[in-house]
């Protein structure tokens, strides 16, 4: 088996790619060509530690990223479906979603975006506090993309988020941001 590049070190992987993306003739680094278009995230978090902490792991991201927030199931729905002041938002390239929301929870919401032909090819991470083997056969059944019990401690949550960050955005091809059928 050829020699693989490890990925432990997450600041030696994004030089390696811009490297190899600018060559010997000076390229322009990933993260600051000006066709690069941004990820749109959308995060639905009540809780608004975890939603700064979000923020501010993304924040230092070398991936450029639109995070935008909401606290609640019924507002996540009004987003993604322009409805409201929502009418401008931008459509979501990927959906972090808590499950223990507000108004109407997680699961709900997931549901409606499965069921829905022009969302359901929206990636969809369950970011929660559950542990619970049953929420995770749940949650798979309702076709989420990805099941992560959020810890508690600070630095392991920030670790999350990057991880999920470097997963989403640098090794997945993410389905065309627009409506196909």
């Amino acid at each position: 088996m050829p020699d693989q590049v490890r990925h432990d070190d997450s600041e030696t992987f994004y030089e390696f790619i811009n490297l190899a993306l600018m060559g010997r003739k000076g390229g322009i680094p990933m993260t600051e060509h000006p066709l690069m278009k941004p990820i749109e995230i959308l995060l639905v978090e009540d809780n608004p530690g975890d939603a700064d902490l979000t923020r501010e792991a993304m924040e230092t991201s070398k991936i450029l990223n639109n995070l935008h927030v909401v606290g609640d199931g019924e507002a996540a729905l009004a987003y993604l479906k322009k409805e409201g002041h929502y009418r401008e938002a931008l459509r979501p390239d990927l959906i972090l979603l808590d499950l223990n929301l507000p108004r109407k929870d997680g699961w709900e919401v997931l549901s409606v975006i499965k069921d829905d032909e022009n969302l359901r090819r929206i990636p969809v991470v369950i970011l929660t506090t559950s542990r619970n083997e049953e929420d995770v056969i749940q949650i798979y059944n309702l076709h989420a993309n990805c099941f992560i019990t959020k810890p508690i401690d600070l630095m392991q949550f920030i670790n999350v988020v990057k991880s999920i960050e470097n997963f989403w955005m640098t090794i997945v091809t993410l389905p065309p941001n627009g409506i196909k059928k």
